[in-house]
């Protein structure tokens, strides 16, 4: 099969597009002819080696997360999905930038039915980070007001829709030609981050979503209501974590110090933070999909490229240009 994939850690122009052996089926796995594919942020992170000391790779590796497709076997323990349905996931073992990819079960779920294979590839990775981060871990409650750090990226868009769905007031930053386009998302109030600081702009909220870490992460405290909630998908991570990886003993007791200092500032005022280290998930998928089929999140694509253009759209994806999410098309 054909595959977008590294031998070695490094640039864009490391990655090949050639063929690969196609993967086999366990007894609880699902085998899906991919129909399309969307590219993350973290994709490039894996390319680059930014996890090699505590996730490594072996290689060669077949890079992706996110995918579209229809099932074409299934192992002998699977009950929930057959030959022939159309599905979504974000990947839990094998990469998905290829023209097969193996996932579990509990993975996987049936894609909205109101949308394209090309839209639905757009969402499990980011729509997960969302949903984990609002529903699972903050709770987010209706009246609550929820900051989204960059509305207008991948998993900001998503966020910002759910925290609407939820009840929250929304505010977001972004920058100022991005105005309009988060508000029809639903942002009540948008901070354009070339000319104003957020920090300076509001106060007492319940929760904050970061997708920036470093500075941003830090000021956000800044923003926080006693008794809030800081999560983070770009901080330094934290014994969650660690345990979520399944850390050795070293690394269980490394992972907690990287985060000591955020954690710390975060508890002087009485906030708490926390890394996000989104898991796959096929029923938190399933309800994701009722969400897209009642038209409460729609899916925003800014770039299509064919498999062929891999590279090309990598590139335009590492420019953080991107309004929403880029896709690719595997199945001719």
């Amino acid at each position: 099969m054909k595959a977008a994939y590294i031998n070695r850690y490094g640039k864009i122009d490391d990655v090949q597009l050639d063929e690969q052996p196609k993967p086999s089926i366990s007894k609880d796995s699902v085998l899906v002819k991919v129909h399309a594919v969307s590219i993350n942020p973290l994709d490039l992170r894996v390319l680059e080696g930014e996890f090699k000391a505590i996730l490594p790779v072996k290689f060669p590796f077949i890079l992706g997360n996110d995918f579209t497709g229809v099932v074409a076997q299934v192992g002998s323990n699977v009950t929930q999905f057959k030959v022939g349905d159309e599905v979504y996931a974000k990947t839990d073992s094998n990469g998905s930038f290829a023209e097969y990819t193996i996932v579990q079960q509990s993975s996987l779920a049936l894609k909205p039915q109101n949308i394209s294979m090309l839209h639905a590839a757009s969402l499990p990775l980011v729509a997960l980070t969302a949903w984990q981060a609002l529903v699972e871990i903050a709770k987010v409650k209706s009246g609550q007001k929820v900051l989204i750090h960059a509305g207008s990226g991948g998993v900001g868009s998503i966020a910002i829709q759910l925290a609407k769905h939820l009840g929250a007031t929304v505010a977001t930053t972004t920058s100022g030609k991005n105005t309009r386009w988060v508000r029809e998302l639903g942002a009540d109030i948008i901070i354009d981050y070339k000319t104003m600081d957020f920090e300076q702009e509001l106060k007492d909220y319940d929760v904050v979503l970061d997708t920036q870490g470093g500075k941003t992460l830090e000021k956000s405290l800044n923003v926080i209501k006693r008794g809030g909630r800081i999560i983070s998908i770009s901080g330094p991570p934290d014994r969650a974590f660690a345990e979520a990886i399944k850390a050795n003993w070293l690394l269980k007791f490394i992972i907690p110090l990287l985060s000591w200092s955020i954690r710390n500032k975060a508890k002087k005022r009485d906030i708490i933070y926390s890394f996000l280290f989104m898991q796959p998930n096929g029923y938190q998928l399933t309800q994701i999909a009722e969400l897209v089929e009642a038209g409460k999140i729609k899916p925003i694509v800014d770039k299509e490229y064919p498999f062929s253009q891999m590279n090309e759209a990598l590139q335009y994806v590492n420019t953080g240009r991107a309004k929403g999410k880029v896709v690719v098309q595997i199945a001719e």
